[in-house]
C-alpha cells in the first residue's frame, strides 16, 4: 500500500484547540463522529495547508474563523497552527529531505506565515511546490462536505482544470497563466515605451540640429587633444631619452673625477717626497750659486780697472828718454809693466773660469796695483819736470812691488780655491742628476695629471651646457602645453606612446584647429546636457523596447509551446479517463455509458451573416491572450451519460443521488489514470445508498494500493473498508476530541455495526 501521508499536527486550528495529532498510515483512515464534532475541520485543515486562501472554501468568513473562538469553559487563543507530513524517501518531492513538513499558521492580527521544514516560504511559492507533484487545494485531491457532484456542478473549464491538477498539469497551467500576465504587462510597456520614443523624437532632432556645430566641435577638440597628445608627448619623450643620456653621462663623468682627483693627488704626494729626499746638497748648490753671482760682478770692476792701469802704463812708456829719464827708470817702469801684464793676464784666467771665494785678494791686488800706479804717475811728472829743467831717473816704489808680490800670492791662492771649489760643484751637480731625473718626472706627472682634470673640466662645463639647453627646451614645451590650456600631467601617459610623426605638419594642425574653435565659440552647456540627456533617454527606450519585443516574441513562443504541451497530455489522458470513466460508470449503474467530450464551437450565423466561428478563429489569432482565453472556453469539458432505462437530455435531469455516482465515477477514473498519492474525501459517499455505498468501499479498497484514503464519513460500508477509524467527539470544555481505533479484517463489521463506539487508544 502507498503511504505518503503521515500525520497532520493541529494546535488551535477551529474546535481543535489543544495540541492535536492525527497518525495516517499507509491504507484506508476513516473520520467518524457525529455531527458538529469537528470532523470536517480536519479536512479544512488539510485543504488550508495545501494553500487555500479563501477562508469562505474553508467554512469561514475571515482568517479570524480559522483560530479556536473559545467556549464558556475555555478560554479563545491568540493563533491557529497546523502542520502537514509527508513520507518523502522516494523523492516524490524535488527537495533533499526524507520528511518534508508544510505548516501555517494565523494570528488574530491577520498575519499569516507559512513554513516549509521550518524554512519560512511565500504562498505562491508553497502552490507552486505543491502544483511540481500534482497537489492543490482548487482540484480533486480534496473533496468537501456536498461536493460529491463537485464535478457535475462545475463549468467546462472548471472541470477541465480539476482534469489538469490530478494529471499533474497545473504547473503548466501556472506558467503559462504567469506567462500569459507577463505578456499582457509588456505589451502595456512597448505601448508606453513607443509612445514616449514618438514623443522624444522631434525633440531630439530639434536638439541635433542646434547642437550640431557644437558636436564638431567635439570632434575638432578631439582631434587637437589627439595631436596635442602626439606633438607634446613626442617631444617630451624626445627630451627625456636627452635628458637621460646626459643625466647618465653626467654622472658617469662625475665619478671620474674622483679617480683623476685621486690621481694628480697621489702625483703631488710623490712631487713633494722627491722634493723632500735630498734638502742639504740643494741648499749647498744654491750658495754656491750665490757666490758665483757674485763673483761676476767683481770681475765686471775688476776689467773696468785693469782697463784703466793699462792705458796709463802705455802713457808712462811714451815719456821720451831725451827728457832726461834715467835708463834705470825706464826699467822699473817696464818692469811694473810685465807686472801688471802678468796680474792682468792671471786674473783673466781665473775669472774667466769664475773662482770663489778671491774677492778681498783681488781688492787688496787693486789697491796696490792703484798706489803703484801713482807712484809711476809721479816719477813720469817728475821726469816732465825734469825734461823741462833738469833730466832725473825715478825707480818704481818699494810698496808697489810688495804690493804686486801679495798680488801675485792671492791669485796663486785664488786659483787654488777656484779648483777646490770646482770639485765641490761637479760633485754636487753630479748628485743633482740623479734628483734632477726625479723630480722632473714627478713634476711631469703633476702636469699630466692636471692636464687630464683641465679636460675633465672642459669636459664638465659641455655637459652641463647642454643639460641646460636640454632643460630650456622641457620648460619651453610645457609652457607651451599651458598655453594651450592642458596640464603637463596629462602627457604621463601619451609620452610612452608618443610617435614623431611630421612634427611640422602636426603643429600648423594644431594651429588651424585652434583657429577653428575659437570660430565656433564657447558651447551652450545646457543645451548640450539637455541634448546628451534626451539623447540617452531615448537610447534606453529604444534598447527597452527591443528588450520588451524580444520578451513578447519569446513569451508568444512559450505560451504556444505550453498550451500545446497542455492540450498534448491532455487530449492523449483523455482517451484512458473517458475509458474507466464508462467502466465505473457502468459499474455504479449497472449498465449505461459516460463519456468526457470537448465541444467544439459551432458555426452559427450573427446577426450580420458572418460565420462566428471564422469571427472566434480571427479573434483568437489576433491577440494571444485572447487566443488563449478562446481556446479554454473551445477546450472546456463537456460531460454525455446514457442511464440505463432512462433517457435524459442534460445532467440537469439527474437526481441528487445519480449526481453523486456519475461525480464518483469521474473521480475515480481519474484516480485510476493518474493516481494522486492521497485523496481526502469529506461524506461524499452521503448520497448512496446501501448498495452503491459497499461499491464505494470496494473502489476505495482496490485503490488504496496505490492511493492513500482520508474519509470523513457515517456510512457503515465505508467503515468497513477502512485500516483506522479516528473517532472525533466533543470534550466538556467545547473542544474536538480524537480517540482512534485500528481494525482488522474482521473486526471491520463489528466496528460499524456498532456505530465504532471501541476504542483502543485515546489522543
Amino acid at each position: 500500500m502507498s503511504h505518503f501521508l503521515k500525520k497532520l499536527e493541529l494546535n488551535g486550528f477551529k474546535s481543535f484547540a489543544g495540541r492535536t495529532v492525527l497518525e495516517f498510515p499507509a491504507g484506508i483512515v476513516a473520520v467518524v463522529g457525529p455531527n458538529g464534532s469537528g470532523k470536517s475541520n480536519i479536512v479544512d485543515a488539510i485543504r488550508w495547508l495545501l494553500g487555500e486562501r479563501d477562508a469562505k472554501n474553508l467554512r469561514g468568513g475571515k482568517g479570524e474563523d480559522l483560530i479556536f473562538a473559545g467556549t464558556q469553559k475555555r478560554a479563545r487563543v491568540g493563533i491557529a497552527q497546523a502542520s502537514l507530513h509527508f513520507e518523502n524517501k522516494n523523492k516524490f518531492f524535488p527537495v533533499d529531505f526524507e520528511e518534508v513538513v508544510v505548516s501555517r499558521e494565523i494570528r488574530r492580527d491577520g498575519q499569516s506565515k507559512y513554513y516549509l521544514n521550518k524554512s519560512e516560504i511565500l504562498l505562491r511559492d508553497l502552490i507552486d511546490f505543491f502544483a511540481r507533484v500534482r497537489l492543490g487545494s482548487r482540484g480533486l485531491v480534496v473533496i468537501g462536505q456536498g461536493d460529491s457532484d463537485m464535478f457535475i456542478r462545475a463549468t467546462p473549464s472548471e472541470r477541465r482544470e480539476m482534469i489538469e491538477e490530478i494529471l499533474g498539469l497545473r504547473e503548466y497551467q501556472l506558467k503559462k497563466a504567469d506567462a500569459e500576465r507577463r505578456l499582457k504587462n509588456s505589451r502595456i510597456n512597448l505601448a508606453q515605451v513607443t509612445a514616449l520614443i514618438e514623443e522624444i523624437e522631434p525633440h531630439l532632432r530639434s536638439l541635433k540640429r542646434q547642437t550640431g556645430r557644437w558636436e564638431r566641435r567635439g570632434m575638432l577638440e578631439e582631434e587637437l587633444r589627439t595631436l596635442e597628445d602626439a606633438f607634446f608627448g613626442w617631444q617630451l619623450a624626445e627630451l627625456a631619452v636627452k635628458g637621460g643620456e646626459v643625466d647618465a653621462r653626467s654622472a658617469a663623468h662625475e665619478r671620474q673625477f674622483e679617480a683623476l682627483a685621486k690621481e694628480k693627488a697621489a702625483a703631488a704626494t710623490r712631487q713633494a717626497a722627491v722634493e723632500e729626499s735630498q734638502p742639504e746638497e740643494r741648499k749647498r748648490l744654491a750658495g754656491v750659486k750665490e757666490e758665483i753671482a757674485g763673483l761676476m760682478e767683481s770681475r765686471n770692476r775688476l776689467q773696468k780697472d785693469l782697463g784703466r792701469i793699462e792705458a796709463q802704463v802705455e802713457m808712462a812708456k811714451r815719456v821720451p828718454a831725451a827728457a832726461g829719464v834715467s835708463r834705470d827708470h825706464d826699467r822699473k817702469t817696464e818692469h811694473l809693466l810685465d807686472v801688471i801684464r802678468k796680474v792682468k793676464d792671471e786674473l783673466e784666467a781665473a775669472l774667466d773660469e769664475e773662482p770663489l771665494g778671491v774677492l778681498a785678494a783681488v781688492e787688496n791686488a787693486l789697491e796696490e796695483l792703484t798706489f803703484a800706479l801713482e807712484d809711476a804717475a809721479g816719477a813720469a811728472d817728475d821726469g816732465a819736470e825734469n825734461t823741462a829743467g833738469a833730466v832725473k831717473e825715478r825707480e818704481v816704489p818699494e810698496e808697489l812691488r810688495r804690493a804686486l808680490a801679495r798680488a801675485s800670492e792671492d791669485v796663486a791662492a785664488l786659483e787654488e780655491r777656484v779648483a777646490a771649489l770646482r770639485e765641490t760643484e761637479h760633485g754636487l751637480e753630479a748628485a743633482q742628476e740623479g734628483f734632477y731625473a726625479l723630480f722632473k718626472g714627478a713634476v711631469g706627472d703633476v702636469q699630466q695629471a692636471q692636464a687630464k682634470i683641465d679636460l675633465w673640466e672642459r669636459t664638465n662645463r659641455e655637459l652641463l651646457l647642454e643639460k641646460e639647453r636640454v632643460d630650456l627646451r622641457r620648460e619651453d614645451v610645457l609652457h607651451q602645453i599651458r598655453q594651450a590650456g592642458r596640464r603637463p600631467e596629462e602627457f604621463h601617459e601619451a609620452v610612452s606612446r608618443a610617435s614623431s610623426g611630421d612634427s611640422a605638419e602636426m603643429e600648423r594642425r594644431m594651429f588651424r584647429l585652434r583657429g577653428d574653435l575659437a570660430s565656433i565659440g564657447e558651447v551652450d552647456e545646457a543645451l548640450m546636457k539637455e541634448a546628451s540627456d534626451t539623447e540617452e533617454r531615448h537610447h534606453y527606450l529604444l534598447r527597452e523596447s527591443e528588450d520588451l519585443t524580444k520578451a513578447i516574441t519569446d513569451l508568444e513562443t512559450l505560451l504556444r509551446e505550453l498550451t500545446e504541451k497542455i492540450a498534448g497530455e491532455f487530449e492523449k489522458s483523455l482517451g484512458k479517463i473517458n475509458d474507466e470513466f464508462d467502466k465505473f460508470f457502468a459499474l455504479m449503474f449497472g449498465g449505461g455509458s459516460a463519456r468526457l467530450r470537448i465541444p467544439r464551437p459551432k458555426a452559427d450565423r450573427n446577426e450580420d451573416g458572418e460565420d462566428e466561428d471564422a469571427a472566434v478563429k480571427e479573434e483568437g489569432s489576433g491577440d494571444a491572450e485572447a487566443g488563449s482565453g478562446e481556446i479554454e472556453r473551445v477546450q472546456g469539458i463537456e460531460i454525455e451519460v446514457r442511464l440505463p432505462r432512462k433517457k435524459i437530455a442534460s445532467l440537469d435531469m439527474l437526481s441528487g443521488g445519480e449526481r453523486s455516482l456519475v461525480g464518483i465515477a469521474a473521480l475515480f477514473a481519474m484516480v485510476a489514470v493518474s493516481p494522486p498519492p492521497f485523496l481526502v474525501l469529506d461524506e461524499i459517499d452521503a448520497p448512496l445508498d446501501e448498495r452503491n455505498a459497499r461499491r464505494f468501499g470496494d473502489m476505495l479498497k482496490e485503490f488504496s494500493k496505490h492511493t492513500q484514503f482520508i474519509v470523513v464519513t457515517h456510512n457503515r460500508a465505508t467503515m468497513e473498508a477502512a485500516d483506522i477509524l479516528y473517532g472525533i467527539t466533543l470534550a466538556e470544555d467545547g473542544s474536538s476530541k480524537i480517540v482512534s481505533l485500528k481494525l482488522e479484517p474482521e473486526a471491520a463489521a463489528e466496528a460499524s455495526a456498532s456505530g465504532a463506539t471501541g476504542t483502543e487508544g485515546e489522543r
